[in-house]
């Protein structure tokens, strides 16, 4: 596929300045490379700037043991390049991380993504209309649009814990693995039970001596349908790839009634994850310690087949009491007992709700997003934000999903970016900003059906704010979603010509 460089609506001029419309974006994982090839198909020019030396996101950063995606594959991957040749149903991370690197080669996007280039700031210009970007290097780059495909789950968080930097042993976040330590025997202490540790505890204790779970909640763990794909299945979906189709709407309609599950069946959620630590783990004191207390899906529902399993096992511990501090020799808790220990690993999650991580982003004004979402991140539909022209977000605010697949909500979000940029080019627009009463409507509604959903049935999770705000998950179906980002509604937006802007200038 020829690069987007050699297409002839990339050449549409942006105000007869003889520069080409040109859009930047932030990220190179799921979410910025799924805009690049949108953009691409409207033959709108885009740099990819990548703060690491590989694509991938996520899927190049994780790759702890046993580290996979938990949601279906068939659901879990561009629809418009279903893939035949996926093992098993649910994907691990070399998997997904092979697949993103074949569909960056095969849309050309590699001469688009510039690696290593962390972007530190970025300053709109209204009297240009333009965004001046500025690289971590001092390199500045302007831009009609800014896209931010930064994402929800990529700065993993170290827990605030006294000491921690005094233990002599091995330690690091999950979402770093150093495969460099031989776990063979070790004594392995891992704080917190969520996404990540259900899939990599199993692991570990095959080879570890113990491994001891410091944990602050339980998590509802469900199995999960794992089954390898045979040849002869392959070789149909090569064949008839409506097939693919077909699984995919199935799955994404399981993955919608699993919302209604939330809502309404939560008591047979509790029944399958009770099944599963009855039939696994034999001491009633330890069962307990795994049975959460509160309803499924106000915190994530987790999926796998080994973890009842490992739970188990007598060489794994399930620690409750809380931790006072990290030593030299391993983890104190709170009830004065020393836990000797080789390594540690911190299974803490990421920095959820401080959208953008450390780029610094300023709109109209000079206004500042990170101080005007303080209190909590919002977007318009989750992807624009009033008095940031021309900025955009995905997998922005409340668009995090607890029942489906974020592809399917990142496909929504990227087309619709498409569409306003194709609108600016065509009218020749400076600018397109989102009107402040419009986001806050958006808001109020969200907020509202979040306030009705499982979500805020009295957990403490990573989809709120230390206050308890909800800014990171949507409380609706996903076609709820489409439906409403399915087209601009240009009433949402203030727009301003090419012109209007030299008149503002030249006033001023």
């Amino acid at each position: 596929m020829a690069s987007v460089h050699d297409l002839t609506a990339y050449r549409a001029q942006a105000a007869g300045t003889g520069e080409p419309f040109h859009v930047a974006i932030i990220g190179a994982g799921v979410a910025g490379i799924c805009q690049a090839i949108k953009l691409q198909e409207a033959g709108i020019a885009f740099t990819i700037f990548e703060k690491a030396d590989d694509i991938g996101g996520t899927w190049r950063d994780n790759t702890y043991p046993g580290c996979s995606c938990d949601v279906p594959l068939h659901l879990y991957q561009y629809s418009f390049e279903m893939s035949p040749e996926w093992r098993n149903k649910f994907a691990d991370h070399k998997q997904i991380k092979a697949y993103l690197d074949r569909v960056v080669e095969k849309y050309g996007l590699g001469p688009d993504i510039r690696l290593s280039t962390p972007v530190a700031s970025a300053e709109f210009d209204e009297a240009t209309g333009l965004w001046r970007i500025t690289t971590e290097a001092g390199e500045e780059i302007d831009a009609n649009v800014l896209v931010a495909g930064t994402g929800q789950l990529n700065r993993p968080q170290l827990p605030d814990i006294p000491g921690r930097d005094d233990f002599k042993g091995d330690a690091w976040h999950s979402a770093t693995w150093n495969h460099e330590v031989d776990l063979k025997g070790k004594r392995i202490g891992v704080i917190g039970n969520g996404a990540s540790a259900i899939q990599f505890v199993p692991e570990i204790a095959k080879v570890a001596g113990e491994v001891k779970i410091f944990q602050r909640s339980a998590s509802w763990v469900l199995p999960r349908p794992e089954r390898q794909f045979f040849e002869w299945e392959k070789s149909l979906y090569r064949a008839m790839p409506w097939l693919m189709w077909i699984q995919r709407t199935r799955m994404w309609l399981n993955g919608e009634q699993l919302l209604l599950s939330f809502r309404h069946m939560g008591w047979a959620l509790s029944k399958a994850h009770r099944k599963e630590a009855e039939t696994y783990v034999a001491d009633p004191e330890k069962r307990a310690k795994l049975e959460p207390d509160y309803d499924p899906g106000c915190k994530r529902v987790l999926f796998s087949n080994d973890w009842w399993p490992a739970m188990g096992r007598d060489t794994v511990v399930i620690e409750t009491g809380g931790i006072d501090r990290i030593t030299e020799t391993g983890i104190r808790t709170k009830d004065g007992e020393e836990h000797a220990l080789d390594v540690i690993v911190y299974a803490t999650g990421f920095d959820t709700t401080h959208f953008l991580g450390p780029v610094d982003v300023k709109g109209l004004g000079g206004r500042d997003l990170r101080t005007e979402w303080q209190d909590g991140a919002t977007a318009h539909l989750g992807i624009g934000v009033a008095g940031y022209p021309n900025f955009y977000l995905l997998y922005g605010p409340n668009t995090n999903l607890g029942h489906n697949s974020i592809i399917y909500m990142i496909e929504c979000q990227t087309a619709y970016v498409t569409q306003i940029a194709r609108k600016m080019i065509a009218d020749n627009l400076a600018y397109v900003d989102v009107r402040p009463q419009a986001q806050a409507a958006w808001d109020r509604g969200v907020q509202e059906d979040n306030a009705r959903s499982v979500f805020a049935s009295g957990c403490t999770s990573w989809y709120k704010t230390a206050d308890g705000r909800i800014t990171n998950n949507w409380p609706n179906s996903t076609l709820t979603y489409w439906r409403k980002t399915k087209r601009v509604d240009w009433d949402d937006y203030a727009v301003v010509a090419r012109g209007q802007t030299r008149a503002r200038a030249a006033a001023e």
